[in-house]
């Protein structure tokens, strides 16, 4: 609605109105723009809204690069900076987890290859016990037998101390391969920084020199509209005036 139209209304000229009726079909009061709005916002939210060919329902709402889909709706779920800070927040967390996990298994490793250590000394002591035995009863076949029991012993234990040393560098290895999770998260702070400097970006360059509340309101339907079952009425007419009036 023009200001000529609006002025024709306040000065009370409804003929000019009805006649100008077929070109622009008029505009709401605030409060009835509010009602609508508020009202298809909610509804598009909780039950989400027809994309058309689509036939979609917005609670179904799937990211898919192969799919018309219209920007989602700004629930929890699809908020872009929120979710990349849960996942710095929670990978960080999880990273740390798995470093302690690591650490530990290379702590008990550490505490086997002591042991081994430990009881390598022992088996060394009876090996030469059996070997002093060998040499002063050479007929006692058990002499020889327990020497050469405890010499295979001996061996098993240093190949239990290899393994246990292989275990500690593949825990090392894994705990370098581990330091490229930080890397990565920088990387996704790197792109929630550009991301926030966008968003500010955007909301300065549509910044108006007007407070939205001051702002003259936008007509729920226009002249060449299809499908609009729910045109404002004459009670919407009267508002409008009611409201201006007002304002004045």
């Amino acid at each position: 609605m023009t200001q000529e139209e609006l002025d024709a209304l306040m000065a009370g000229d409804l003929d000019d109105l009805d006649s100008g009726e077929d070109e622009v079909e008029t505009t709401s009061s605030d409060s009835v723009i509010d009602k609508e709005i508020g009202k298809s916002v909610k509804d598009d939210l909780e039950n989400g809204c027809d994309i058309g060919a689509e036939e979609k329902d917005m609670r179904e709402y799937k990211a898919d690069a192969n799919m018309a889909w219209p920007p989602p709706p700004p629930t929890e779920d699809h908020k872009m900076v929120s979710q990349l800070d849960d996942v710095t927040k929670d990978s960080e967390v999880k990273a740390t987890q798995i470093f302690d996990k690591l650490d530990a298994v290379n702590g008990i490793l550490m505490d086997i290859e002591s042991d081994i250590q430990n009881a390598s000394l022992k088996i060394d002591d009876n090996i030469a016990l059996f070997e002093k035995l060998s040499v002063k009863f050479p007929n006692i076949k058990e002499f020889k037998k327990a020497l050469d029991d405890n010499k295979e012993a001996k061996e098993k234990l240093g190949e239990i101390t290899q393994k246990a040393q292989n275990g500690e560098d593949e825990v090392m290895m894994a705990m370098d391969i581990m330091q490229y999770q930080d890397i990565h998260r920088q990387k996704i702070e790197r792109v929630i920084n550009v991301m926030r400097a966008l968003s500010k970006y955007i909301s300065l360059l549509f910044e108006g020199s007007i407070d939205d509340e001051k702002r003259v309101s936008s007509a729920l339907h226009i002249h060449g509209d299809e499908d609009t079952d729910d045109l404002v009425t004459t009670d919407d007419i009267e508002a409008i005036i009611e409201s201006l009036g007002k304002k004045k």
